[in-house]
């Protein structure tokens, strides 16, 4: 029998809303412990300006596929900053905007160094140290 793996962005719950009056893309990431639902409010204001992206982590609780997390990848920023680069890449952004809360600022900073060609802008709101 085989097994169909699922995509990335699908393990993410990964939702693309809205299209804004612009080409920009703007990608919300959620800090430990959270889920997307924590942009719930500003989604809707955002997606007026711009094609807004919104997933979970491996670690969070939404994340109804276990084979998503890895121990040893996901124990550093580095697997975390690989899954968002991987993320990108699967939905075919070239370029967008990071918001990152709390342990995301940091991860975006990583992906941000690995690919710089990813990322337009990165705002870290509570971002944490490495």
């Amino acid at each position: 029998m085989v097994v169909q793996e699922k995509s990335l962005s699908s393990s993410m719950n990964a939702r693309v809303i809205g299209s804004g009056n612009n080409e920009s893309t703007i990608i919300l990431a959620h800090g430990y412990g959270g889920d997307q639902s924590l942009w719930d409010k500003i989604v809707p204001t955002l997606s007026q300006h711009y094609r807004v992206v919104v997933f979970d982590w491996a670690c969070s609780g939404a994340v109804k596929d276990l084979n998503l997390f890895d121990y040893e990848k996901h124990s550093s920023y580095e697997g975390f900053a690989d899954d968002l680069i991987g993320l990108m890449e699967e939905m075919k952004i070239k370029s967008a905007i990071l918001m990152g809360h709390s342990m995301s600022g940091m991860i975006g900073c990583i992906a941000s160094i690995k690919r710089p060609d990813l990322f337009e802008r990165l705002l870290f709101l509570g971002a944490s140290p490495r």
